[in-house]
């Protein structure tokens, strides 16, 4: 092997295994996962390498990976245990991956038993990667409000008071937080037509999807002790992207005065890969900037921001091919990560190895950079064309979502996949 050092985020590293320019899994990447397959349905952890899964739960077992002596955080059905090890666990695992897939390391492309850990990634089942206890979403992006308020509230003043001053959010709940892939069924509940006195109920007819990033907690806090802003980040494993799809009818009648519930709770979405936040290094911007400038609980020195180029696609029941609906950037996002778990935790609340937390709709200063249906189509007032002929202003049964995104390097790209989902018929039973 090559005596020269090279970091993990370098772009000279190469591996060998064969990772093309335009693919989102190259070696400054890796990723972690939870996946089987058909020959050993198991679940057990994994890390994304061009077309492949690496097993580590394989390398674990064959002593090649060792991230806790003791015992074996890889042959598990959720990653929890392996991120409650610590961002020194973390480090000096990627360290080694890196190492253990380079182009001139032996180790495992030498060995048949070793590289038979390689499993492609189309024989390979992807699942939730985590345990969830808990899910907020956050409302954080000002392009996302400002579309939002001027729809519902006052055209000339959108934003509430309370919005530049803290980062707004609802608690939600974990249990109906699906893997990329799991059919999204078109929920029930009440509508208030303008038209009739009282609610009546029934399948939503505004069903719309969220483009969003989320970030995986790493440690947990205790009851009644902030997480300080300077050590927010800290506390933070890794990114997935996320659809939070939402009923917009059924949000409109009942969000006044405790906000969202039945119109949010059906389905949130994310992506089966993690990007670690260690990845995400190279590609951090400082965000737009804060005027007035947040208390100073919510100061933050340094880049708040990543440079994720997002992009989301709809394909109709049927067609051979989707539209790109929305090319948007994490970048815009008004209020940080930092910020949110700051606020989040300002007032005492504790938080667990493997809560989500939803970054809001990720919506950017062009119409087509409108993370939303409502915004695109402009509730309704402007149909979506597609390419199939057909238009859009909400989601019909049969359609599918489709959400990717991706850091661009020098020569190679940091991804996270897709994450996707299908609209099934209500049904009550």
């Amino acid at each position: 092997m090559s005596d020269r050092t090279l970091t993990p985020d370098d772009p000279a590293l190469k591996s060998f295994v064969d990772v093309h320019p335009s693919c989102h899994f190259p070696i400054q990447n890796l990723p972690y996962g939870v996946f089987s397959t058909t020959e050993r349905p198991k679940r057990r952890v994994g890390v994304a390498i061009g077309d492949r899964v690496l097993d580590l739960a394989e390398l674990e077992a064959r002593g090649v990976l060792a991230p806790a002596p003791s015992r074996r955080v890889f042959d598990q059905g959720c990653l929890n245990q392996f991120i409650a090890l610590g961002s020194a666990a973390w480090t000096e695992t990627r360290s080694k991956l890196s190492e253990l897939l380079r182009h001139d390391n032996p180790t495992v492309r030498d060995d048949a038993a070793l590289r038979s850990a390689l499993v492609p990634m189309n024989a390979a089942r992807l699942h939730l990667p985590l345990e969830i206890p808990g899910y907020t979403d956050f409302y954080s992006s000002r392009e996302h409000a400002t579309n939002v308020g001027r729809m519902f509230r006052d055209p000339k003043s959108p934003l509430l008071p309370n919005w530049l001053e803290m980062p707004v959010a609802y608690n939600g709940r974990a249990s109906s937080v699906v893997v990329s892939g799991t059919p999204v069924r078109r929920p029930m509940g009440q509508v208030k037509p303008p038209e009739t006195q009282r609610p009546v109920f029934g399948a939503s007819r505004r069903l719309d999807m969220e483009l969003e990033m989320a970030f995986v907690i790493a440690t947990n806090s205790e009851l009644g002790h902030p997480i300080p802003i300077a050590k927010a980040e800290e506390h933070i494993f890794g990114l997935v992207l996320m659809n939070d799809w939402s009923a917009r009818d059924i949000q409109h009648w009942e969000y006044l005065p405790l906000g969202p519930f039945n119109s949010k709770s059906f389905a949130t979405s994310i992506s089966p890969w993690i990007v670690t936040l260690e990845a995400l290094k190279p590609f951090r911007v400082e965000g737009p900037r804060q005027d007035p400038v947040p208390l100073p609980y919510l100061q933050q020195n340094g880049p708040r921001g990543v440079n994720i180029e997002l992009e989301a696609r709809l394909r109709p029941d049927g067609a051979r091919e989707a539209t790109t609906i929305c090319r948007t950037n994490f970048g815009y996002m008004y209020w940080s990560m930092a910020q949110q778990l700051a606020h989040h935790t300002v007032s005492g609340c504790n938080v667990r190895v493997g809560d989500l937390l939803g970054s809001g709709t990720v919506s950017g200063p062009s119409l087509n950079a409108c993370g939303s249906l409502l915004e695109l189509a402009l509730n309704g007032e402007k149909p979506i064309p597609l390419g199939d002929g057909t238009t859009r202003s909400f989601l019909e049964d049969g359609d599918e979502i489709a959400i990717t995104g991706f850091c661009q390097g020098s020569g190679y790209r940091v991804g996270f996949g897709e994450v996707t989902g299908r609209i099934l018929p209500a049904s009550l039973s």
